[in-house]
């Protein structure tokens, strides 16, 4: 069975074997895929947008896929160095680059599911397709939390920043309350092409901040022992896994941001744009400040090149750190506001109800981000818990089972299917894997360490 394009040109692709076919037309391609597939609605959350107010498909592919990057690359780069550590520089370099593959090909067949259901916009909508109600709310729910407790992760992420460049000049709520009140003004745009500009501001952000933890760790040599294997216990290291998936799990706010693009036949564009920039960048950072780090490099590296270049480099990595949150809590925001007023004219609405409804939304979900940051003990180990159960699905897991899905009944028509029948087999085996010992690594690490205050003055960590 070939993929369909809706509203494609007469000739196209087949996304998986690369023979030319013709396509049908769009009416009778839909009644083909609704008798072997099951019934679907035929149009997209967003619809005809010829004369609408607000248009949200305008995205190009270059700006959808530094969009990627900026919600995917933030200052857990600066955390690689001390997974390398924890695994040795070759198992370390082979495990970043095989996921980041992976990464790729899942992030591309998350397309194929885009471009075969167009009313898909978000997890939820693909949890539908495949379930139905129960299907919808699952994957819906669990898209919701992980989104919300990265928003959470970047506004702590903020203050430990604010705190380190200050030298905790005040209490660590009212960083918190600032760096609420920032992302909250940046996520009003309601299109994420009038966001896209702030995307380019992540990149040069994280880029140079990276640039300049290289440099100064290269200058000052705290460590210099460069360890090809190293001995080390399960718990160690599939902790510094956790750290290299986390690094890749952009994968939930995909549906979204392909949804707005104004060709979604440009996707591979953007999600090679994506993978080429983040694994080079991955890799680059890992093992420069490894090599000059040491063993004992701390996590993230700013803490191994002294107080005034970690300084700077918060400094210079803030924008990012609050841009990334920002990305995500957009993709939060629209899944909630597409649920209220989808199929209606309120979605391309400039009026009072749909500016308020938008801003009331995002103002929301903040605040619960924040209460969530500062209330909740040893956070860190808890967004670990949360990223072990979805980011792994999210990235690995349910991309093998949209692809299973999609081509139920020809797994083995031809030796390219079985091949990728038995590879997407594997990515699902490879979520079970990752959610399984992620629980059980971050289960641990939440019971050995001691909790901290909630809602205290005190210094973040």
């Amino acid at each position: 069975m070939t993929h369909q394009i809706v509203n494609a040109p007469t000739n196209t692709v087949d996304l998986e074997d690369g023979r030319e076919e013709r396509t049908m037309p769009a009416d009778q391609a839909s009644f083909e895929d609704e008798k072997k597939i099951g019934p679907q609605p035929l149009v997209d959350a967003f619809g005809d947008e010829e004369f609408a107010e607000v248009k949200y498909k305008t995205l190009k592919w270059w700006q959808c896929g530094i969009l990627m990057v900026a919600e995917t690359v933030s200052l857990g780069v600066l955390s690689l160095p001390a997974a390398v550590a924890g695994l040795g520089l070759v198992p370390s370099i082979i495990i970043l680059v095989g996921l980041g593959m992976v990464a790729t090909y899942t992030g591309y067949v998350i397309g194929q599911f885009k471009w075969r259901y167009p009313q898909v916009c978000n997890m939820a909508d693909a949890g539908e397709v495949m379930m139905g109600p129960f299907g919808r709310e699952l994957l819906g729910i669990a898209q919701m939390l992980f989104l919300i407790f990265i928003m959470a992760s970047h506004l702590l992420t903020f203050t430990v920043a604010m705190n380190s460049i200050t030298s905790h000049g005040t209490c660590s709520i009212v960083f918190g309350v600032v760096g609420l009140v920032v992302s909250f003004i940046c996520s009003l745009p309601r299109t994420l092409q009038n966001m896209s500009w702030l995307s380019y501001v992540s990149f040069i952000s994280i880029f140079s901040a990276v640039m300049i933890t290289m440099i100064a760790m290269g200058i000052q040599e705290p460590g210099n022992v460069v360890q090809a294997t190293v001995q080390t216990s399960l718990f160690q290291g599939f902790t510094a896994v956790t750290n290299i998936v986390f690094a890749f799990s952009g994968h939930a706010a995909f549906f979204g941001l392909m949804a707005e693009l104004k060709d979604p036949r440009d996707y591979p564009k953007a999600i090679c744009l994506l993978q080429g920039l983040d694994i080079s960048l991955y890799v680059l950072a890992a093992v420069v400040i490894y090599r000059y780090g040491g063993p004992n490099v701390a996590s993230p590296a700013l803490g191994s090149a002294g107080p005034v270049v970690s300084k700077v480099a918060y400094g210079i990595a803030l924008p990012t750190i609050i841009i990334a949150g920002v990305i995500n809590g957009h993709i939060a925001f629209k899944y909630v506001y597409v649920r209220i007023f989808r199929g209606t004219d309120r979605m391309h609405k400039r009026d009072w109800v749909a500016v308020c409804s938008w801003i009331g939304i995002g103002l929301s979900l903040w605040i619960i981000a924040w209460i969530i940051a500062e209330a909740i003990p040893v956070f860190s180990n808890l967004l670990s818990l949360i990223t072990a159960l979805f980011a792994s699905w999210f990235t690995y897991g349910l991309s093998g089972i949209f692809w299973l899905y999609m081509n139920w009944g020809v797994y083995f028509s031809s030796w390219r299917k079985m091949v990728l029948t038995a590879f997407n087999l594997l990515n699902v085996g490879i979520g079970a894997c990752l959610c399984g010992l992620g629980l059980w690594v971050s289960g641990k690490a939440i019971h050995d360490n001691p909790s901290s205050a909630s809602f205290s003055c005190t210094p973040s960590n």
